[in-house]
């Protein structure tokens, strides 16, 4: 239901259950009935208040729906309040109450169902943060998807968002790509014995080396760097190949429609000193023990459910992996984000805890459960029946840009959101190509292109859709459209709230099945103009509101397909 709505009703029945349980401390709940037959809104209110006032459940919630519908704010809003089961209380809305969504939705258009429910609020979203040593993988392009429809949910809540990629352009694995591109360039296969033990076998590491050998220049973060040629100087080798490689997955990204405000470089805490700095607020605080030569953390001590202490600082004297992170987070904390979302693969869990214990340590009033953690689990690629386990430029694993180039950006995204992130999915690549109901991208964009099309066949009467009488939309597919539509703004507002876009999908589908539904059932293009025009304002409603939705998820709404 709208919002207003929803705040006016709450207020009615808080002004009810007052008067019947003074001194009541319930929280009142309104929902959408699972069944349609049961009303269009549902709350357990009277379930709440009968055991502390020590009255019949049923009674008492039929005591509510007297005193509401004598209510004169009420009586222009509910039609009927009735009881079900051990106490629910349904009610049934007025038409009057969704007729006005129409002209809601033609005032406000593109921001309908936005809100500044959180203007004010600084919001931090990490994802696909990959290291730079091979192209983007399915889980960076489901962590893309993810990412960005929530920083698109939060900025439609009046948050200020920033979108923020951490490179890992230090450690190990960077020493393993140089490594494997300088044997490339000296000719050395993968099968070979002298090849890197740990090194990368894609084709695009043989990519690299001959555009490292013919002194390319590549760039990254609008700066040029130009190899040198010479396959004994590994730190040029180094330098070149990361540039390469964040310059590839820069394209990448493109491809999906996606922009960062900052790409933040793990290097950059070594060399601004962050690191040390957050070594020495660790060891100050009493936090840090020296034991058989490392440096460890006392993070059972500090109330973030780590089971043992942690070596922040090995026996060579280099930094295990999280210290860096809780360096990374704390400069998240210090640059005003109180709101920090890390979306990453289920294999980072055991670190939660640990950069947690980091963060506490430090003493700087940052909350026990930040950042938050949003954890998607893998993605298995079917195509053509079968499964799809290696891309021959990556070597080992499909890529976001083959799912790009198999499906197009709008299936990628529709597809990668549309199930919860921490539940294993299976991208079916021939459904998504399928032009049936079964595809449910195709199915939803399909409604948006029909209502462009009805529109567009009268296109005479279009300038009038503002003057339509919308009392003549009395018929039960017409009244189920109209409460799909009012239900944007709150699911908006949860799904943000819940860190779940994929509640975006969903109700995408069932408003594509409302809309067609109601098309099969009543004829639009009738000799009854008035009717005919209250119509048509009402699929150029459903259009607006199917559009607002789909950008949510970074996806077109086509005009024709």
């Amino acid at each position: 239901m709208l919002p207003e709505l929803q705040e006016k009703l709450t207020r009615l029945i808080q002004e009810t259950i007052n008067k019947i349980v003074p001194d009541n401390q319930a929280q009142i709940k309104l929902e959408r009935p699972k069944q349609a037959e049961h009303g269009d809104i549902a709350t357990n209110i009277a379930m709440q208040l009968a055991k502390p006032a020590k009255r019949n459940p049923r009674e008492l919630a039929q005591e509510i729906c007297d005193a509401l519908l004598n209510h004169p704010e009420a009586q222009d809003t509910l039609a009927t309040a009735e009881i079900a089961g051990p106490g629910f209380i349904n009610f049934r809305l007025k038409p009057e109450t969704l007729w006005a969504v129409i002209s809601k939705i033609n005032a406000e258009k593109e921001r309908y169902g936005h809100s500044k429910g959180q203007a004010g609020q600084k919001v931090m979203v990490e994802f696909v943060s990959a290291n730079p040593t091979g192209p983007l993988h399915v889980g960076h392009a489901r962590q893309a998807a993810l990412g960005d429809c929530i920083c698109r949910l939060f900025t439609a809540n009046g948050a200020d968002v920033h979108r923020e990629f951490y490179y890992n352009d230090a450690g190990n694995q960077i020493n393993a790509l140089a490594l494997s591109v300088q044997a490339r360039a000296r000719g050395i296969d993968p099968d070979d014995a002298n090849y890197p033990e740990d090194g990368y076998r894609g084709d695009y590491i043989v990519d690299i080396a001959n555009d490292f050998l013919a002194k390319k220049t590549t760039s990254a973060d609008g700066q040029d760097v130009t190899a040198s040629g010479d396959s004994d100087n590994l730190d040029d080798i180094r330098r070149f190949a990361v540039a390469y490689l964040r310059r590839e997955q820069d394209l990448d990204l493109q491809a999906f429609n996606l922009q960062f405000d900052e790409y933040y470089l793990e290097s950059s805490l070594y060399t601004d000193g962050k690191v040390e700095e957050t070594v020495k607020t660790l060891t100050d605080n009493g936090y840090v023990y020296e034991l058989d030569g490392a440096l460890w953390l006392k993070t059972t001590e500090l109330g973030t459910g780590d089971d043992k202490d942690r070596v922040m600082r090995k026996t060579d004297g280099g930094y295990t992996y999280f210290l860096p992170d809780v360096a990374y987070h704390r400069s998240k904390w210090e640059r005003g984000y109180k709101q920090a979302i890390n979306i990453q693969g289920s294999d980072h869990h055991g670190t939660i805890a640990r950069v947690r214990a980091g963060l506490q340590g430090l003493e700087l009033g940052i909350p026990k459960d930040y950042p938050a953690y949003i954890l998607h689990k893998m993605v298995r690629v079917m195509r053509d029946g079968e499964e799809v386990k290696i891309s021959k430029r990556a070597g080992s694993y499909v890529t976001m840009r083959d799912l790009i180039d198999w499906v197009g950006q709008d299936a990628v995204r529709f597809f990668l959101i549309q199930r919860r992130a921490d539940t294993e999915f299976t991208f079916d690549v021939d459904l998504a190509l399928s032009k049936s109901e079964e595809n449910p991208v195709f199915y939803v964009q399909y409604a948006h292109a029909r209502i462009c099309k009805l529109l567009m066949d009268s296109a005479e009467l279009t300038p009038r859709l503002a003057e339509a009488n919308t009392s003549l939309l009395t018929a039960p597919s017409e009244l189920t459209l109209l409460k799909r539509l009012t239900e944007l703004p709150n699911l908006i507002e949860m799904a943000a709230r819940e860190l779940s876009p994929h509640h975006v999908v969903f109700w995408l589908i069932d408003c594509a099945a409302d809309f067609h539904s109601w098309y099969n059932a009543e004829r639009i293009m009738i000799d009854d103009e008035e009717l005919k025009l209250a119509r048509l304002s009402l699929a150029n409603a459903t259009r607006q509101v199917i559009a607002n939705g789909l950008d949510l998820l970074g996806v077109s709404a086509p005009q024709r397909m």
